[in-house]
């Protein structure tokens, strides 16, 4: 018997403390631009919850760029520089003082099209045959998602000798994504391939091309790229018209995924461009890099759970949807634990699944007035089997108090107007007593709704 009744009062205490729980179902949707709708069902109006990601965007704007070492920005002391093609023509300046004549980094990321070009110079190579090393980073303190090609700018010859690097732990550590030069095994012992060799099966390989650090007599081939689309084309195709296929490929491949997203960017530049010639110890203002423009599209990374990101106090962040929180939607909102984080996915394609995070599960609802043993009393009726409407001058759970018990002078004056009660039966007084503790405690069992 006390074990049955134990069991009963389990069943009531935590359909108590549910009663008030909400649990979202996850759903899907086609563009990935919108988190959710409000739709029609047969319960009424609810959400229909769909995987989403913000929009691409130009991330220059966005970003933080470090220069190592600190002092490699031409200026200062002024310097004046000759032109490659032309060692007789030494009529470039730069001088920090003057903004007519400085070329600070932040050059590298201004409006294109200007007349005369703006760009960034290193100091010139003076120190040859020491090598003229530069690093440039550049940071987001957010995860990213390209989208594009990665585009460098140079105004002054393509390095013959670069590295791409990429840190997904916010420069805590690098991995190249790709070697630049004009002999591939000369400079890094590795055999030079265009990204029109890779396959799908070799796409994350790391290689050298020397597509991109011809001498100065391509004077008009001033880009240096990491090619993206290309490799997505791998998967979409040459016009990427089967996205679905590409979606398809990084939802199920988490080294896909990591491929394609960084947190900073690091542009090692290890030797500058001569022209194709031997280099003119005599003539040494002859060489150094510029660099005119840098591009970086991409995405912030919200885990298929934000359409938007905001950038507030020189930081990123998704505004995120789904119940979910952290810079990248990275995890559940606090008592919506329901059951394990998960990021959104585009599967199934085109559509996609939200993955809701949802509110904490306690049990089985446990309804108040659904058998013989919990029926309402002293008139009292059933309301969808989940509580009692009381007739006047009663209140309770089940109807079973006098409402005049908690006035003044009690119920057992001759004016109280009410028929005396029969006693309950000692098993019921014990399990309605249980009952009302329940209520009482119910707040304590019950998340507050973020």
């Amino acid at each position: 018997m006390r074990f049955h009744f134990a069991l009963t009062l389990q069943a009531l205490w935590t359909g108590v403390c549910q009663a008030a729980m909400q649990h979202y179902p996850a759903a899907a949707w086609g563009h990935y631009d919108v988190c959710k709708s409000q739709v029609y069902s047969d319960e009424g109006l609810s959400w229909d919850y769909m995987a989403c990601q913000p929009e691409a965007a130009d991330m220059t704007q966005y970003l933080k760029v470090t220069l190592d070492p600190p002092n490699i920005t031409c200026g200062d002391p002024p310097e004046t520089y000759c032109a490659l093609e032309n060692p007789y023509m030494c009529n470039n300046e730069c001088d920090a003082t003057t903004e007519e004549l400085a070329h600070p980094p932040g050059l590298m990321f201004d409006t294109e099209g200007r007349n005369p070009t703006t760009f960034w110079q290193s100091t010139s190579w003076k120190k040859y045959p020491k090598p003229l090393l530069v690093n440039i980073t550049l940071s987001w303190n957010k995860t990213i998602e390209l989208t594009e090609d990665i585009v460098l700018t140079f105004e002054s010859g393509r390095p013959e000798q670069m590295v791409l690097e990429k840190s997904l732990d916010y420069g805590r550590t690098w991995q190249p994504y790709q070697f630049y030069a004009t002999d591939c095994l000369d400079a890094f012992t590795m055999e030079p391939k265009t990204v029109q060799d890779l396959t799908q099966h070799t796409l994350l390989d790391i290689i050298c091309t020397e597509d991109y650090s011809r001498g100065y007599v391509w004077k008009n081939d001033k880009t240096v790229r990491f090619e993206i689309k290309d490799r997505f084309a791998l998967f979409a195709g040459p016009q990427l018209h089967n996205m679905a296929s590409l979606y398809g490929q990084l939802d199920t491949t988490k080294k896909l995924r990591d491929f394609f997203t960084i947190t900073d960017l690091r542009i090692r530049l290890l030797r500058p461009a001569t022209g194709a010639t031997m280099v003119d110890e005599n003539n040494l203002s002859r060489y150094f890099y510029a660099i005119s423009d840098i591009k970086v599209q991409g995405r912030c990374k919200c885990n298929l759970h934000a359409n938007s990101c905001v950038y507030d106090k020189e930081k990123l962040s998704c505004e995120c949807e789904h119940n979910t929180t952290g810079p990248d939607c990275g995890r559940c909102k606090r008592n919506f634990q329901g059951r394990a984080w998960s990021a959104g996915s585009y599967l199934p394609i085109p559509k996609g699944t939200a993955n809701v995070c949802s509110l904490t599960k306690i049990g089985p609802v446990t309804r108040v007035c659904d058998n013989e043993l919990l029926r309402c009393q002293n008139g009292g009726t059933c309301i969808s089997n989940v509580h009692c409407n009381c007739p006047p001058g009663y209140t309770g759970l089940l109807c079973e108090k006098r409402r005049c018990e908690s006035e003044l002078g009690g119920c057992g004056g001759p004016d109280s107007g009410q028929a005396h009660l029969t006693p309950p039966s000692t098993s019921r007084l014990l399990l309605l007593l249980l009952l009302g503790s329940a209520l009482l405690r119910e707040a304590a069992c019950r998340p507050a709704v973020l």
